[in-house]
């Protein structure tokens, strides 16, 4: 599996829009195939900072998450949004193992 992390700080006056952005966009991913998992995670000591969690199936499921329309529209609308930029760390799922053990309810 492909783990993405998604380090986020927007900017104060933004993170409503940003929030129901970002939950269209993760709304839509979950229904792609090579998704398995999209969680939105606010922090709690800084709520203008979120991590978005992204497993996928392997590295390729990824890029054609970054090929749809619904994260080129995702991407274009919260751009100006943030405080610096968002920072995305890829990590390799060892475990749960199976994609089976990973995938979100579709």
């Amino acid at each position: 599996m492909f783990v993405v992390c998604i380090h986020v700080h927007v900017k104060p006056e933004n993170r409503e829009a940003f929030l129901a952005a970002t939950l269209e966009n993760a709304r839509n991913t979950v229904q792609e195939p090579g998704n398995l998992r999209f969680d939105v995670n606010q922090q709690t000591d800084d709520p203008n900072r979120f991590l978005l969690y992204e497993v996928y199936r392997d590295e390729a499921g990824m890029q054609a998450h970054k090929a749809t329309a619904h994260y080129a529209t995702w991407r274009e609308t919260v751009a100006s949004w943030m405080a610096e930029q968002r920072r995305g760390v890829g990590h390799t799922g060892l475990f749960p193992e199976t994609p089976e053990q990973w995938a979100a309810v579709k």
